[in-house]
C-alpha cells in the first residue's frame, strides 16, 4: 500500500488515501472510547490499525494514527498517554521502548512556500495541493520524554534517551543521551550511568548483571 516514502510528491485527497484515513480515524475512536483493562477489544482494534504489532505492545491511549497501516512497532514497547502518529510514509519502532505522555512522530513535509502549499500542477495538467513524506525509524531499547516530536526522515538508534520537549529534526546515534530544540547529542549513555553508582536511589533493589 505505502508508495509515498521515496520522497516524492503525493497527494493527500486521492480516494485510497482518503479511505483508509478514515478507516484509521473511526478505529482510533472505538481504541480511545474502551477502558484499559478491556484488553483483548483494545489488542484487535490496534491489530487492524497497525501494520505489524509485536507481543506485549501497549498502547496507553489516547491514540491518534493518520494512517495506521504504515507503523510497525515491536515487542514489549510501552506508549504513554496522548500518542500522536502521522505515518504517511514508514514509521518503526522497536523493541522494548518506553514513550512518555504527549510524543509526536510525523512524516510528511509541506512547502515552504505558500503558493506551492495551496497548489502544484500535476502531470496531467490538474492542479492540487500536493506533499512528500520521509520514514521515521527509532530502535529498540529506546525511552522518549514527555512531549518529545520526532520530525520527518529522522532515525533513532538503539538504546538512546531523548529529553523531553525534545523536538528532533536530526538523526540521533545509538546509545546517546539527547535533548533540546532542536534535540543534539548532549553525550553517550556508559556504564557511570547505571543505577549500581547511585545507591541512595536503588536503596534495597539491584541492578540484574548483563548476560
Amino acid at each position: 500500500m505505502l508508495d509515498n516514502g521515496n520522497g516524492l510528491l503525493f497527494s493527500p485527497a486521492e480516494p485510497w488515501r482518503k479511505e483508509r484515513k478514515l478507516k484509521t480515524h473511526k478505529l482510533n475512536q472505538d481504541y480511545n472510547r474502551l477502558y484499559e483493562d478491556q484488553t483483548e477489544e483494545r489488542s484487535a482494534i490496534l491489530t487492524e490499525i497497525l501494520g505489524k504489532k509485536e507481543e506485549g505492545v501497549f498502547l496507553q491511549g489516547p491514540v491518534t494514527f493518520h494512517y495506521g497501516v504504515h507503523t510497525k512497532i515491536g515487542k514489549n514497547t510501552f506508549i504513554n498517554f496522548n500518542f500522536t502518529c502521522q505515518d504517511d510514509a514508514e514509521v518503526t519502532v522497536g523493541e522494548n521502548c518506553n514513550f512518555g505522555p504527549n510524543v509526536t512522530i510525523v512524516t510528511p513535509v509541506h512547502p515552504m512556500r505558500a503558493d506551492e502549499r495551496r497548489a502544484l500542477r500535476c502531470p496531467d495538467g490538474t492542479e492540487k495541493r500536493l506533499c512528500w513524506a520521509k520514514p521515521v525509524h527509532i530502535g529498540s531499547d529506546c525511552w522518549l520524554g514527555a512531549n518529545v516530536v520526532v520530525c520527518p526522515g529522522v532515525t533513532i538508534g538503539d538504546n538512546c534517551v531523548i529529553g523531553a520537549g525534545s523536538v528532533v529534526t536530526r538523526s540521533i546515534p545509538a546509545n546517546s543521551f539527547a535533548a533540546g530544540v532542536p534535540c543534539k547529542v548532549i553525550r553517550a549513555i556508559t556504564e557511570a550511568d547505571s543505577l549500581a553508582n547511585r545507591p541512595e536511589i536503588l536503596g534495597d533493589c539491584a541492578v540484574i548483571p548483563s548476560e
